[in-house]
């Protein structure tokens, strides 16, 4: 089964993720910021990635996405943004994936159901 790196500051978020995904039949490391998630992912090479956007900083997840994208090791791999950032700074729009500001395979609010979840995820392995 595939495994699927985590990349988030919320302990709680990444154990209520690691617990539906793991009863999924998937392996799942995971890392509490964008520096430790970028390693993490050269040297695992995990099959999809979950990533949030507001860790050290508002933009950290934006910027890990697109340093991803442009590293040989890891380009290939897909990424789901997991966010809660139009929530914490009230903004009045969402974020759509695009090849060159957000490479991603899709972005998610927080809180995110368990079955949409299984779904985004499972669409992204299906599609990589």
């Amino acid at each position: 089964m595939a495994t699927i790196l985590i990349v988030d500051d919320d302990p709680s978020l990444v154990e209520s993720c690691t617990e539906v995904l793991s009863a999924e039949g998937y392996s799942v490391v995971s890392a509490k910021n964008g520096e430790e998630g970028y390693r993490k992912a050269r040297e695992a090479k995990p099959q999809l990635i979950l990533l949030d956007v507001m860790m050290a900083h508002n933009s950290e997840g934006f910027d890990i996405a697109r340093r991803l994208k442009t590293d040989e090791i890891t380009r290939g791999i897909p990424v789901i943004i997991i966010t809660g950032i139009r929530k914490a700074m009230r903004l009045p729009f969402g974020y759509e994936p695009d090849d060159d500001w957000l490479p991603v395979k899709a972005v998610l609010e927080k809180p995110v159901a368990p079955e949409n979840l299984l779904k985004h995820v499972r669409e992204a392995l299906e599609r990589s």
